[in-house]
């Protein structure tokens, strides 16, 4: 797999943020960890619905790349692979939060659905209006 080397140059600082956060899912699987800690990729695969595995590794390979998240390996049988956020990825979340409460305003200002997570039946629950399960592959 190729590799992005993403070391600018920049017009400004968001530019230089936004490079390592661009794609749907990075700011998720940082608020995921965020969130819920060192999780295995099972796991941050389930609290994230619809996200393809090749698009959760290419991710995760690219945020460890740029030193927002830690692998753990652990030699055993079954294989044990942990992500978990680096200080750099802590900061990084601490940065997007402003971003995250801009986000949350704008959901009840115009009335949005929200998605819970189900881990038990690894379904997704639209919120508010209309309440209607949605597959993991289909949000």
């Amino acid at each position: 797999m190729a590799t992005v080397d993403r070391r600018g140059p920049y017009i400004c600082g968001i530019d230089a943020a936004m490079d390592v956060v661009t794609g749907k899912w990075k700011s998720l699987i940082l608020w995921e960890l965020h969130s819920h800690g060192t999780r295995r990729f099972g796991e941050l695969r389930r609290g994230l619905p619809g996200v393809s595995e090749k698009m959760l590794i290419q991710h995760l390979r690219e945020m460890e790349q740029d030193g927002l998240v830690h692998r753990e390996v652990y030699r055993e049988v079954p294989p044990k692979v942990e992500y978990s956020l680096t200080e750099h990825g802590v900061s990084l979340n601490a940065a997007l939060e402003a971003l995250g409460d801009w986000g949350a305003e704008r959901i009840r200002r115009i009335g949005a659905d929200t998605v819970h997570i189900d881990a038990s039946q690894d379904t997704a629950i639209a919120g508010s209006h209309s309440g209607n399960r949605v597959s993991p592959s289909r949000r």
